[in-house]
């Protein structure tokens, strides 16, 4: 996934999104049509069409809903498309509030936080109930967790206060969860630990105030809740491998045709950065989406 947002379509506009498409409806109402199938969305009904299915999504009222490029990268089950999720937003509050609270546009080659955020959704697709309809077809194998309330209510607060004094102890109590069970929770659902979560969030934050705000330095670090500039650059430059400015100041030429920006290659890390490697590795039942 490498954008989410949140829009008001006026009553009988369609939405214009080619390739992939994950839909949350918040409020009024829609018609989802493909060259077969013609079914409404309501409130709290999410919708998954993958990219081969051509597919337009038209506001049958004024309506408010989120919606993204998500995507299958390892297809593991026949789920059905179009997949329609009736009651997703009642089942799964903290997705909602994730996604309400959070846009998403990556702007490098490689992104923790939306592929751990596309983890989220996908996780909650797989899970409890959202196994049986959508075209009378039937998904068999759900691989998500039972449960990633918790975990997506603590990744929308990371990410709508990211500036703030975080702890795993102010963590674990936000969802009344010990901490040993918040990070097995967010291991399974994103593939990284809560802190690691905290770093990508930072940075994904940092990363928009520099290039699409322009910021200074100090402000940025600051915003994303580093103490100095100092410490703010050291950490951006062990992920990106170049500092804030060099960032910044990346030639054009750097992006390739989506507007991706392509960061320099990341010099060898010592070993003291090494074991936080392994915590970017993804669980075997994580679900495979981007």
């Amino acid at each position: 996934m490498t954008t989410l947002k949140r829009e008001q379509l006026p009553a009988d506009a369609t939405l214009v999104r080619p390739g992939a498409l994950w839909a949350l409806v918040l409020s009024g109402a829609a018609t989802l049509e493909t060259a077969d199938d013609r079914r409404t969305v309501l409130p709290g009904d999410a919708v998954l069409v993958d990219p081969r299915t051509a597919h337009r999504l038209t506001a049958d009222v004024d309506t408010d809903l989120v919606h993204g490029d998500l995507r299958r990268t390892v297809p593991s089950t026949p789920w059905p498309s179009p997949l329609v999720l009736r009651g997703f937003g009642g089942e799964h509050p903290g997705i909602v509030a994730l996604v309400t609270t959070c846009p998403l546009t990556v702007q490098c080659k490689a992104d923790l936080f939306a592929a751990a955020y596309a983890g989220l959704i996908g996780a909650a697709i797989s899970s409890v109930s959202h196994t049986a309809e959508a075209v009378g077809d039937q998904v068999t194998d759900a691989r998500g967790p039972a449960s990633d309330a918790q975990v997506a209510e603590v990744v929308a607060a990371l990410a709508a206060s990211p500036g703030e004094r975080w702890t795993l102890d102010r963590m674990a109590g936000l969802v009344h969860l010990s901490r040993s069970a918040l990070t097995e929770r967010f291991r399974r659902a994103t593939g990284h630990s809560p802190m690691r979560m905290l770093r990508e969030v930072r940075m994904h934050r940092a990363r928009t105030l520099l290039t699409e705000q322009c910021l200074a330095v100090t402000r940025v670090a600051f915003e994303v809740g580093y103490g100095s500039v100092a410490a703010f650059s050291r950490a951006f430059a062990a992920d990106h491998g170049v500092s804030p400015l060099g960032w910044r100041a990346a030639p054009a030429a750097a992006s390739d045709t989506s507007g991706a920006r392509y960061p320099q290659e990341r010099p060898a890390e010592p070993r003291r950065h090494r074991r936080a490697r392994a915590d970017q590795q993804q669980w075997p039942d994580a679900v495979p989406v981007q």
